[in-house]
């Protein structure tokens, strides 16, 4: 019997997207797109991160936010975000985001969020849009 492809190097357990998503939740800051827009508006230092795929991003996304996709966010954020700066993720719904958030935390950012209902919430609040 023949050795599988891709060996283990330890045991764990299966989980399903949505155990992930509520583990991340659960261990990260949420915040509310009222809450960023407030804190935009008596301009506070923090940094808006929409890390959607690139064809979301150009369909519309909050005007002051930058773009970093999720699959290139480990490679780019420190060069483009300091460690020590206050991060806001966003995604369409805020679960992306949330598991982000986690990766940034385990990358020593200690200051990162997640905007909770993504997009959608911060476009129902009255958030500027551009694209």
């Amino acid at each position: 019997m023949s050795a599988p492809p891709f060996p283990r190097s330890g045991v764990f357990a299966m989980k399903t997207a949505q155990q992930l998503i509520a583990e991340a939740k659960a261990a990260i800051t949420e915040v509310t797109a009222r809450e960023v827009q407030d804190a935009l508006a008596h301009g506070e230092a923090l940094t808006l991160i929409d890390i959607r795929e690139q064809n979301e991003w150009a369909l519309g996304h909050a005007a002051p936010a930058q773009y970093i996709g999720r699959g290139v966010l480990e490679s780019q954020i420190e060069a483009k975000v300091p460690r020590d700066a206050r991060v806001v993720l966003m995604c369409a719904s805020g679960n992306r985001s949330a598991l982000a958030a986690v990766t940034l935390q385990q990358m020593g950012y200690g200051n990162v969020a997640s905007l909770a209902g993504g997009f959608r919430d911060w476009v129902a609040s009255g958030g500027e849009v551009a694209g």
